[in-house]
């Protein structure tokens, strides 16, 4: 039997260690990485909801749209959006010949200030 609590709370913790490292990373202008650990950061949220919700573990996938839509967690247009975005960004992680474009300074600011929202708002679902 799969311990729920015990798998919410690996998947939420997870979010919140990321959250600070992407915010070390973006600080250090290291903004390839820090994207990716924002994606990270959200991936790990949406599957806390994901065990809460199914009460079993997370599939091993790293697409946030299924994910979501799976367990029905609805966002607005902009949200939708910036998962899209986010996901750009997980690959860089996974295979080294993709390299997208990174965009400038006030932009990755920006998407780890939605970020941390969107972090904060998963995290009321839970």
């Amino acid at each position: 039997m799969v311990d729920i609590k015990k798998q919410i709370d690996y998947w939420i913790n997870g979010a919140e260690d990321d959250i600070i490292t992407a915010g070390l990373l973006i600080r250090e202008k290291r903004n390839l990485h820090g994207l990716f650990f924002c994606y990270l950061v959200i991936e790990k949220a949406i599957k806390a909801c994901y065990v809460k919700k199914i009460e079993d573990v997370a599939p091993r996938t790293h697409n946030l749209i299924y994910l979501s839509e799976n367990i029905g967690l609805i966002f607005d247009e902009d949200t939708q959006i910036f998962l899209g975005i986010l996901m750009k960004y997980q690959l860089q992680g996974r295979y080294p010949d993709y390299s997208p474009h990174l965009p400038d300074q006030k932009r990755v600011n920006e998407y780890f200030s939605k970020t941390k929202d969107l972090l904060q708002w998963i995290k009321l679902k839970l």
